[in-house]
């Protein structure tokens, strides 16, 4: 009987730490989403100058630009990949509309792909943007900063 009460205390501390990590990384995630709510000093937060460029830039969109947007977007994990498709593409849309474009070309596409990205992923983004044979030359200069 002293072996099977044992047993059953190491399941439980074992669940116990099971438990305080998934909450850790829960609580960190929503942390996060919870700073990009907070109003920066304009009064708007990150969220909502994200789905102002979004929503201005809703009518520049072709097909062929959706569909880029989808390739760039594919290496992110599924969970995340809606909210990443939407960040970049508040991105593409905002370097769009600064350009005075009247639709959304490849072209912005890579930049906003590029200015969109954390430096601390630019390794992988270069990588990727190798292994599609897709041309950023142009840009090298936003990966350097």
């Amino acid at each position: 009987m002293g072996e099977t009460s044992s047993w059953f205390m190491y399941f439980i501390v074992f669940w116990a730490i099971i438990m305080v990590l998934a909450m850790s990384v829960g609580g960190f995630f929503m942390f996060r989403k919870f700073l990009k709510v907070l109003p920066m000093r304009d009064g708007k937060s990150k969220l909502d100058w994200q789905n102002y460029w979004v929503d201005r830039s809703r009518s520049m969109w072709g097909d062929d630009a959706k569909a880029l947007l989808d390739e760039l977007v594919s290496p992110v994990p599924s969970a995340f990949r809606d909210i990443a498709k939407h960040s970049i593409a508040a991105k593409i849309g905002q370097v769009a509309i600064e350009q005075g474009a009247e639709a959304v070309t490849r072209e912005h596409c890579i930049e906003g792909y590029i200015r969109a990205t954390p430096s601390r992923d630019y390794r992988s983004l270069v990588n990727f943007l190798n292994r599609k044979g897709i041309d950023y030359s142009a840009y090298e200069h936003l990966l350097n900063k």
